[in-house]
């Protein structure tokens, strides 16, 4: 071999084969083969569906068909048919065209129009190549989105937005569906007594867009007092009140702050509030689990000076603590507001409270596992008192409350005594003798207490009408009388009358839920539509089941401010109408704000009712 082709043979260059060319290498299959058995093949397919193809006959009926059934005009027609023999006259131009011929020649059955007409039915334009628009004849260029026209051909982007236009303008629209979550928050509006009938204020659609937000939140700056408080309700709803949450409440020139769910705050946070806020007056907290003795020590190191202290939940803070507190700082206190204490505050506490708090006017205890009788003597000592709140869990004697009454009685603006089994009818009558300038009265859950005491308590009493009365759940509590003795226990009918007689001008708000044993006829004697309480806005009925339907809605005519009802458990209560801004709660079945003005009452027969002038 020479020089020159020992040259050739080093320079060829000879590269990695993969697995599939020395498979095809080592059985003799070259590429020339694959093309011969491929095209042996299609030759057979198209041999076969020609000869199972229909008439031609058969194929022009069809085509009539189609044709009909696309509802053409015979204008549409025409221009289709000339459109499909323009393309098809283009495509037998097409190198693609006579390609396909060549590969054809040996197919017998196959002509050249139909070759241009298998290529024209398969032919769309691409994205990116030229069409002209169906309609307005433009040129423009294919995308995507392009929409297609009613002759089959494509359409301009103008086009496409006339064409969609009218179709919505046809189709009707739907009726947009209530959102679960819309009915969740008008449900839970409801229970509040929240009834709206027009749109939100522009300030609050202020506080819920920023509560909304609050992790974007940086500051809340000079925000006034009401506003910070109606935030903190709704951050303390929705559970989200953290140490970065907190810190946008602390302002220092602020002597109030109220959070109502501090399940999150650890002592760190409390301690963090009195030293941004030294001179804070009124400290609210509830759900406060992790106020502890340290908070308290801060306090007393930096002498703050609260005067209106409110904690709830707060059972880590010792007796120990709570009586230096007392002794020392106490001598500012004018409230103090205690609840579910179950490790701390005895009775001895109570002692320390009362003897270091001689300022105090409002008092608040409520679910405080250890007071008891020896509480209830020391509280007579409080002579400055003005509001008492009491719900004990033990037991207590009748002297011991007969004498606080003695003893306090007298100034008492606002008396609240929950769950005292043992009252009886001397504590009403001491309660009737005693106070005089009572505005909000409570006394519920007793099962002691006989009608003719209630009766007692609110003929010929000295004391001014009420506007805020809950006498719920005094009834009698052996079920197996449903209409109980024959001298009824608990608030029932002349008791009810009593009341009404009593307070009615100026009654804002009654509880009356679970008094089982007042009768229809009471109800419809003080709701009969004439007798008017202009002041009521709030009741609750709940669970008496003797109202229905009549009751209701003389209710609502004799009570023109009424806003919310509560009627729980109350199944004789059907279609009633309910007028505008009054939340009707616990009532499934009721028409809400269908009337909107006016004297309406509902499709029941008045009778008995009197039609107002």
């Amino acid at each position: 071999m020479d020089r020159s082709g020992r040259r050739a043979a080093t320079n060829r260059i000879r590269g990695p084969q993969s697995a599939l060319t020395d498979f095809l290498a080592s059985n003799n299959i070259s590429a020339v083969q694959i093309r011969d058995e491929y095209e042996r093949r299609r030759q057979t397919a198209q041999q076969q569906e020609a000869q199972n193809a229909p008439p031609t006959a058969l194929i022009e009926e069809e085509e009539e068909e189609e044709e009909e059934e696309r509802g053409e005009t015979v204008e549409q027609k025409k221009r289709r048919r000339r459109k499909e023999e323009v393309a098809v006259a283009k495509i037998k131009k097409s190198k693609a065209y006579q390609k396909r011929k060549v590969q054809n020649d040996d197919d017998p059955g196959g002509g050249d129009d139909e070759i241009a007409w298998d290529m024209y039915a398969k032919f769309k334009p691409l994205p990116g190549q030229l069409e002209n628009c169906e309609l307005c004849e433009k040129r423009f260029t294919v995308t995507a989105y392009s929409k297609t026209g009613p002759d089959g051909g494509l359409l301009c982007a103008k086009c496409s937005k006339a064409q969609e236009a009218e179709r919505k303008k046809d189709t009707k629209p739907k009726k947009q569906a209530v959102s679960r979550d819309k009915r969740r928050k008008t449900q839970s509006n409801l229970l509040d007594g929240i009834i709206r009938s027009g749109s939100k204020t522009l300030q609050e659609l202020c506080v819920e867009k920023v509560a909304d937000n609050i992790n974007d939140v940086e500051e809340f700056g000079d925000l006034p007092q009401a506003l910070l408080d109606r935030l903190s309700q709704i951050l303390s709803k929705r559970r989200v009140i953290t140490s970065r949450t907190l810190d946008l409440f602390l302002q220092s020139d602020l002597d109030s702050i109220s959070v109502y769910d501090c399940g999150k705050l650890e002592v760190s946070d409390y301690i963090k509030i009195f030293s941004i806020l030294p001179r804070v007056e009124r400290l609210n907290l509830r759900n406060a689990g992790q106020f502890k003795d340290e908070v308290l020590d801060y306090i007393l190191e930096r002498d703050v000076p609260i005067q209106h202290l409110q904690l709830e939940a707060a059972n880590l803070v010792t007796d120990t603590k709570w009586r230096e507190y007392f002794a020392k700082a106490g001598h500012r206190l004018e409230t103090l507001k205690l609840s579910w204490l179950d490790y701390s505050m005895d009775d001895e506490s109570i002692s320390h409270l009362v003897n270091g708090c001689p300022k105090l006017k409002r008092l608040k205890l409520k679910k405080c596992f250890r007071i008891g009788d020896a509480s209830l003597e020391a509280f007579s000592q409080l002579e400055h008192l003005e509001y008492l709140s009491l719900r004990f869990i033990t037991p207590t004697t009748m002297e011991s409350l007969r004498n606080l009454v003695r003893s306090v009685g007298k100034h008492l603006r606002t008396l609240s005594l929950e769950k005292f089994d043992n009252a009886d009818d001397e504590v009403l009558a001491e309660i009737h003798s005693t106070c005089a300038s009572l505005s909000k009265f409570r006394f519920c859950e007793n099962d002691y207490c006989t009608d003719r005491a209630f009766c007692g308590l609110f003929t010929e009493w000295h004391n001014p009408p009420l506007s805020h009365v809950d006498l719920s759940s005094n009834r009698d509590l052996d079920y197996t009388r449903p209409d109980g003795p024959e001298d009824p226990i608990g608030l029932a009918s002349e008791g009810f009358k009593a009341l009404m007689v009593h307070s009615g001008s100026k009654l804002e708000r009654l509880d009356i839920s679970s008094c089982r044993h007042i009768t229809h006829e009471a109800f419809a004697e003080v709701f009969d539509g004439v007798k008017q309480y202009p002041l009521l806005r709030e009741i609750n009925i709940s669970f008496l089941t003797k109202i229905d339907t009549v009751i209701v809605a003389g209710m609502f005519r004799s009570c023109r401010a009424m806003t919310k009802v509560t009627a729980f458990g109350c199944f004789n209560i059907v279609d009633i109408m309910v007028p505008l801004r009054v939340a009707l709660i616990g009532v499934p079945n009721a028409l809400e704000s269908i009337v909107q003005g006016g004297d309406f009452i509902g499709n029941v027969e008045m009778s008995g009712l009197k039609a107002l002038p």
